[in-house]
């Protein structure tokens, strides 16, 4: 027989009667609703006190011994919530969790019957070796919730952004592992999350083209970043990886065209830098040759519907987020004829073609992050077959795994869950 553990209704209105934890209390004379404080944990006015009925609930249950286990405020969240979710006799009434000065959730008991005013609490005891049937749905979609992720770059700042030094390693909590089994059981870890961790590097293949004409091609891991150079006489102290393109000699034989095209290559100086910092790429120019950069397809650069931007001289710009292409892999996967682009284009040297080919620009490099378009590949393999599919993210410390449709989709909305702000 497994250990019992408190039952949580009755544990959390005696938290709420005593009043000991900062922003947790009654709104009504019924104590019928409560608030419960809800800050996510990447904004920087975090603190422990916002944790506190988390931590209770996980000292409460065994999850977690001060001074023996490490502080988990992320899992203990996650287990808080999921154990709440369980419960037929309450429902969240507002979610206000995304307030910028008093992010909170409003609960309230619920009378199955609507007869009387008071709560309808769950009596069964919660043990871990019992069998509970909880809503997975919404469990899936909290497995990465406030995963601490370092805020992102300020403008002019140089240095990546770096994520906490710790990551939840209990993803689910003990009843949960022990749920009622489904037809597709999901691993208790998530894959996925391993493209937004700090010690990750994202494989890039960078391609160029002169006039149109395909010169350059390379795969590249990138522990800070690249950036695309002239030649390998650059500044070495830059944290960005310089990849050199090619000298025009070798594939281009109008001499005017090759000289033009050594003039952008030089005004690259020390380059045209990419990186990533958690969930979003950035750029910045560090040359003198301008540069335009849009989201297209593989094979063609969107050019009819002008650039997204200029690249900025010395400052950083977002050019890329992954949490709108999950949202929009997910809308893919779920019957969206519109997959989610991921490939950046950048003009080198000219204002964007909108109004000529593509293929008449000097210096024209494609930028495809691989990772991404496994996850696409993934999503479409997933249309035309319910069998399990074998996945690589192409990320540095990543090996294959194999999913099945519905588990994809379920990490996929872990990682928008996770990347809301």
């Amino acid at each position: 027989m497994g250990t019992q553990k408190p039952r949580i209704l009755p544990w959390l209105i005696s938290q709420l009667d005593q009043g000991r934890l900062e922003g947790v209390a009654w709104l009504d004379a019924n104590r019928r609703r409560f608030r419960i404080p809800w800050k996510h944990g990447l904004r920087q006015d975090a603190q422990p006190e916002d944790f506190g009925i988390f931590q209770a609930w996980a000292e409460a249950s065994g999850a977690y011994i001060p001074g023996k286990d490490k502080p988990d405020p992320p899992t203990w969240k996650r287990n808080f919530r999921s154990a709440l979710n369980r419960k037929e006799g309450l429902r969240v009434v507002e979610d206000r969790s995304k307030d910028p000065h008093d992010p909170h959730k409003i609960y309230e008991f619920v009378d199955p019957s609507e007869a009387g005013d008071s709560p309808q609490l769950d009596t069964s005891p919660e043990t871990e070796g019992g069998v509970v049937t909880p809503d997975i749905q919404e469990d899936l979609l909290e497995l990465l919730d406030d995963m601490a992720l370092a805020p992102l770059p300020p403008e002019g700042a140089p240095s990546v952004a770096v994520a906490s030094d710790y990551y939840p390693q209990v993803l689910l909590n003990s009843s949960l592992n022990n749920s009622m089994p489904s037809p597709n059981p999901a691993p208790l870890d998530n894959p996925l999350r391993q493209l937004l961790a700090p010690e990750e590097q994202w494989e890039f293949e960078v391609t160029a083209f002169y006039r149109g004409r395909q010169v350059f091609q390379r795969t590249v891991f990138c522990p800070q970043g690249l950036r695309l150079v002239g030649s390998q006489d650059v500044d070495q102290t830059l944290p960005w990886q310089p990849i050199a393109l090619p000298d025009p000699g070798v594939s281009l034989t109008d001499r005017g065209v090759k000289d033009f095209v050594r003039h952008v290559l030089s005004g690259l100086k020390d380059g045209l830098a990419l990186w990533r910092a958690g969930q979003q790429l950035w750029t910045r120019r560090l040359g003198n040759s301008h540069a335009y950069w849009a989201i297209g397809e593989e094979l063609l650069p969107n050019s009819g519907h002008g650039h997204a931007g200029e690249v900025p001289k010395d400052r950083d710009a977002g050019v890329f987020n992954l949490a709108p292409f999950v949202t929009d892999l997910i809308a893919f996967i779920e019957g969206s004829r519109h997959s989610p682009r991921y490939t950046l284009w950048f003009c080198v040297g000219e204002a964007w073609p909108r109004e000529q080919p593509w293929v008449k620009r000097l210096v024209m490099v494609k930028i495809v992050p691989t990772c991404l378009r496994a996850l696409l590949d993934m999503a479409r393999l997933g249309g035309a077959s319910s069998l399990e599919n074998t996945v690589d993210l192409h990320i540095s410390n990543s090996q294959p795994f194999t999913l099945l449709p519905d588990q994809y989709k379920a990490y996929l909305q872990d990682l928008v869950e996770d990347m809301e702000v």
